[in-house]
């Protein structure tokens, strides 16, 4: 006969097994595919709490937000935090999910971080998201030569509280053509080429790779580069609430620095970046290499701290043309003790074929 206290305790300890293997759910994998990219530089080790966090930063599918899918990439093995891109198509829609605190940091046009600044939402601007990488494109049988050839045409862009929009009005007046000489209307950046081919709209200025998709499928040409308009021009930049920066700040600096080191690496890998963020973006690699190399500086990711010249610029220029009532104090607006002084790639390991995240 067996010894009951023996099967008693050879029956407790196999059903806190079977409780293990429950709270544990190995059914489901939250971490998704198994990453192919070390990134040494960005893990800079576990919070206080000894617990890694995961953090969803917003973005939008282009070249002016490709920092935020790389870090994703490069976090997605870190024994520290996770900062898990999550995309949209338009801005109206960050701007809720920011309010709402569905997630608390998103690449954002900076004309739109201060509006919300002025309106009383706790943000900040941390750090930019890159240089240049916006363009003007008109239909490409359109003789136009400048901004005043457009007089009476349609053109779209991504938003009035854009820099896009900004930039244009400011070289609509050095040109002598009158804000009503031009119909403006706000469309969503991937709406843009499609609606330039069926000559719903005649022109528009936005980030890449919106503007490069109508050079290559032959609707559209370039008719300015936003660099030779407004050198170094900025569209977008890192924003976070401030309940995040107050009550995190290591995963705040731990983003940053993330950020920084993924533009880095970009910068002097373009193809293997293109082929890393088309899954994100749910575009062609094709489109996204010729982006990013044709010409090489159509996009850049450096110099990307903040200064007060710029977004004093930005905002001179947004409360000229009404989006802001009044000036926000640059010292209220911006936040730059998350940026590392010493900015190094990101360590990412490609796959051997062509193809990355899954």
């Amino acid at each position: 006969m067996k010894n009951p206290t023996v099967a008693y305790v050879a029956g407790a300890i196999a059903v806190v097994a079977v409780l293990g293997v429950l709270r544990l759910k190995p059914w489901q994998n939250k971490s998704g595919p198994t990453p192919i990219v070390s990134n040494a530089n960005t893990a800079q080790g576990p919070t206080v709490s000894g617990e890694p966090q995961e953090v969803k930063v917003g973005f939008l599918p282009v070249t002016c937000h490709l920092t935020c899918p790389v870090t994703d990439f490069a976090t997605r093995t870190s024994k520290a935090n996770h900062f898990a891109s999550m995309r949209f198509t338009d801005f109206p829609t960050v701007v809720d999910a920011l309010k709402a605190k569905r997630i608390e940091a998103t690449f954002m046009i900076v004309p739109l971080a201060m509006k919300l600044r002025e309106q009383g939402v706790p943000v900040k601007i941390v750090y930019l998201g890159h240089r240049d990488g916006s363009e003007v494109i008109v239909r490409k049988d359109s003789p136009a030569k400048d901004l005043r050839a457009l007089r009476g045409k349609t053109f779209a862009v991504p938003s009035k509280y854009s820099n896009q929009y900004l930039v244009i009005r400011a070289l609509m007046e050095r040109q002598g053509v009158a804000e009503s000489d031009i119909k403006f209307v706000e469309m969503a950046p991937p709406d843009m080429p499609g609606a330039l081919a069926t000559g719903s709209i005649d022109a528009y200025f936005v980030g890449e790779p919106h503007a490069a998709k109508a050079e290559m499928d032959g609707t559209g040409r370039v008719l300015y580069y936003a660099k030779d308009i407004w050198p170094h021009f900025i569209s977008c930049a890192l924003v976070v609430h401030e309940d995040l920066i107050n009550s995190k700040p290591e995963v705040v600096r731990d983003l940053v620095r993330g950020i920084a080191q993924s533009g880095e690496w970009a910068e002097t890998h373009r193809v293997q970046a293109a082929t890393l963020v088309a899954p994100y973006y749910r575009q062609k690699e094709k489109l996204l290499k010729f982006v990013l190399t044709t010409p090489p500086d159509r996009v850049s990711y450096r110099m990307l701290t903040p200064t007060d010249e710029d977004l004093q610029k930005i905002e001179d220029a947004a409360v000229k043309s009404g989006i802001l009532k009044n000036d926000v104090p640059i010292k209220e607006l911006v936040d730059r003790q998350f940026i590392p002084k010493d900015i190094k790639p990101a360590n990412i390991v490609m796959p051997a074929k062509s193809g990355g995240p899954s």
